[in-house]
């Protein structure tokens, strides 16, 4: 891993309210400095105080799971839209450096919604549990692995918050302004919801990669938005898309599809969920869940650790489907061959 990848330097870098004594340890295990002990939320008695000092340490960890992806998977960091002035308040996405040029499988990662960026499962599993099960820099060293490309979208970055303290308005302006009528924030344009952010991204960027073959990796809130994709752009993802990786997806085929049996069956085909569930890892749940594809259990019911549980069955599945569009498509193109008559003398 690069050498200016440090946790530390970010806090001591930062204008904290006291500064954190924690770092990631060599397996990626967020620890205190002078104890080795995990993060401790109830540090004060104080909620409020707790609490910042909690935002902090979230704000500290998106930064550094971005210079991960930066220093250490080698992604650029593209910024939409893409014709916006410099001016303009922007979201941005990540992305390997041959994405769009090589023909290699593209794999997307799309994550759940919340208030963590991209590069992120979940934040509070970051905390708790590590970068392992935490982050997203498994399954991009994986696709990396496989010489794939990689996209991590970042579907939570909709807008920029304003500050407006009281104490700038004049008295004639708090007089004729109700604070309930202040804007507290900035949609960015192009990406103010995730299923905004995604399909700008598909249209401007995957729909026009030299991948043949495409493979979503979509968690939670993550598998609605590909479904809403799907439905927004429905021969492009057909034809481009060979496969699909839900993780405790959100998404409901039947209202969204709105009863669109060839999307159904499209699903149905190249689809196949992993399912937070205490039974043995791709054990098929068939009738225990909804029933839109091919349903596996994780092998665990923590829902925040269903991601990393699943990695290796993922990147197993999304071969196996390689190999089978590959084979079918050679089979439905086959090379002409000049036949010779053999004349009996």
């Amino acid at each position: 891993m690069n050498e200016d990848l440090s946790f530390r330097k970010l806090i001591n870098g930062s204008e904290c309210p006291e500064k954190l004594k924690y770092d990631f340890n060599n397996n990626g295990e967020l620890r205190h400095i002078d104890t080795n002990e995990p993060f401790v939320f109830n540090y004060q008695n104080s909620y409020d105080s707790n609490h910042k000092r909690y935002q902090v340490l979230g704000h500290l960890i998106t930064q550094y799971v971005y210079e991960l992806l930066e220093k250490a998977c080698k992604l650029q960091r593209i910024y939409i839209p893409t014709n916006a002035p410099a001016s303009d308040v922007s979201s941005f996405f990540f992305m390997s450096e041959s994405a769009l040029t090589s023909c290699s499988t593209l794999v997307v990662l799309l994550q759940d919604r919340g208030i963590f960026r991209a590069g992120q499962w979940g934040q509070t599993t970051i905390v708790h549990e590590g970068l392992q099960h935490g982050s997203q820099v498994p399954f991009i060293s994986m696709a990396l692995h496989c010489s794939w490309e990689v996209i991590v979208l970042n579907p939570n970055e909709n807008s920029i918050a304003l500050k407006i303290e009281e104490e700038c308005l004049s008295l004639s302006e708090m007089a004729t302004t109700s604070t309930l009528q202040l804007p507290r924030a900035i949609p960015k344009r192009d990406s103010s919801s995730p299923e905004e952010h995604a399909t700008y991204i598909w249209d401007h960027f995957i729909s026009k990669s030299m991948a043949g073959n495409v493979a979503f990796i979509a968690h939670g809130y993550g598998g609605l938005v590909f479904i809403n994709l799907l439905m927004q752009r429905t021969l492009e993802v057909m034809n481009k898309v060979y496969a699909v990786a839900f993780i405790d997806s959100t998404h409901h085929t039947m209202h969204q599809t709105q009863g669109n049996s060839q999307m159904q069956e499209w699903i149905w085909k190249h689809c196949r969920e992993w399912v937070s569930n205490g039974k043995p890892l791709d054990k098929s749940l068939g009738c225990l869940v909804k029933v839109d594809c091919p349903t596996v259990s994780t092998g665990t019911e923590k829902y925040n650790l269903a991601p990393s549980s699943s990695l290796q069955s993922i990147f197993k599945y999304l071969k196996n489907a390689l190999k089978v569009k590959t084979k079918t498509c050679f089979i439905r193109s086959p090379i002409g061959t000049r036949s010779k008559r053999i004349r009996k003398m």
